[in-house]
């Protein structure tokens, strides 16, 4: 295998003439440059990348931590960072936190032992997330989906309040009066702006939240079963749920169906993150539908800006959900 030593030897160089060559240094005779440049071709000479990278202390690597990779969610969103990403020349590493502020810790930490060019997050918890070490290491951060207590951090997010808002101000204009909320951890800004958008629908129709009608599960499928079977059970159930996001969705339809109940005409169902099969179900299933691609195009798009040296503010990219209606929330019928 050739070695610099090997080209240096050919080029009449040291081996340190070589290496700043190899890395573009500006301080490097023409002259002397252009006589490596013939000896790398005349021995087919192969730079190491890995080495090569450990010199400019990054890698062609971004790392994504997101926080539950089962969730489909997060399926539109990698795809539009990764386009982004391999269109610049980089690699994507995909790590799964599960919610765990633990072990997303750890994956921070092969972050900075692998020098990443970039990290983008998708935090477990709003306060318990430290991304304080990767930003003083230097590694550029951007936050998608979820925020975290830091005002130095890009973020790029839909606007789940307003998502929320209108998905319930849709049942309250079909008729439901008693409409329940199963929201996700309240350690999550999605979990807390969820539930503030669900409580700012009911406050401006005149209707002060119920503390019985809400209920904080965990943004999986059992949390959202044992949430919404709870609620059916209540002596006085709700006429409509709005739940937080598709997993809790897909639990709660099942405790519906479990129950024996009829989606809508004793319980309209309307979910947070619109999913191909939910015009499948019967009766389609009424969700919010986030713009999950763009989301990754934009995390990504912002990430590379960083990375390149763009300097300024933090920047807070905030885009807009809509509400896909369909057959779970039909008009309530009163008989």
């Amino acid at each position: 295998m050739v070695t610099i030593k090997d080209v240096a030897r050919a080029a009449g160089v040291s081996p340190a003439t070589v290496s700043r060559v190899l890395n573009e240094r500006p301080d490097v005779d023409p002259e002397l440059a252009e006589r490596v440049q013939a000896a790398i071709v005349e021995l087919g000479y192969q730079p190491s990348r890995v080495a090569r990278n450990l010199r400019r202390r990054e890698t062609s690597v971004w790392g994504m931590i997101i926080s539950d990779i089962r969730n489909p969610f997060f399926t539109d969103m990698v795809r539009g960072v990764e386009d982004v990403a391999y269109g610049a020349g980089y690699s994507l590493v995909l790590c799964d936190s599960d919610e765990d502020v633990a072990k997303e810790a750890r994956y921070l930490d092969l972050i900075m032992a692998e020098r990443m060019a970039g990290a983008i997050v998708s935090p477990a918890s709003s306060v318990g997330s430290n991304l304080n070490p990767v930003i003083a290491q230097g590694i550029p951060v951007v936050l998608v989906d979820r925020r975290v207590d830091s005002p130095i951090l890009d973020t790029v997010m839909v606007d789940d309040r307003r998502a929320a808002r209108g998905a319930v101000e849709h049942l309250i204009a079909n008729g439901y009066r008693r409409i329940a909320c199963v929201t996700g951890p309240l350690d999550t800004t999605t979990g807390q702006e969820r539930l503030a958008g669900y409580r700012d629908a009911l406050e401006r129709t005149g209707r002060p939240p119920e503390d019985e009608l809400v209920r904080t599960a965990d943004f999986k499928v059992g949390g959202g079963f044992a949430a919404t079977r709870s609620l059916l059970e209540l002596p006085e159930p709700p006429e409509a749920i709005f739940v937080a996001n598709n997993l809790m969705t897909l639990g709660a339809l099942s405790a519906i169906e479990a129950m024996g109940l009829v989606v809508p005409d004793e319980v309209a169902l309307v979910g947070f993150d619109d999913m191909p099969w939910a015009p499948l179900i019967r009766p389609p299933l009424t969700a919010v539908a986030q713009p999950t691609y763009e989301l990754g195009l934009e995390t990504a798009r912002l990430l590379l800006a960083r990375i390149r040296g763009e300097k300024g503010p933090p920047r807070h990219v905030m885009l807009a959900a809509s509400l896909e209606i369909r057959g779970s929330s039909a008009p309530r019928q009163r008989t």
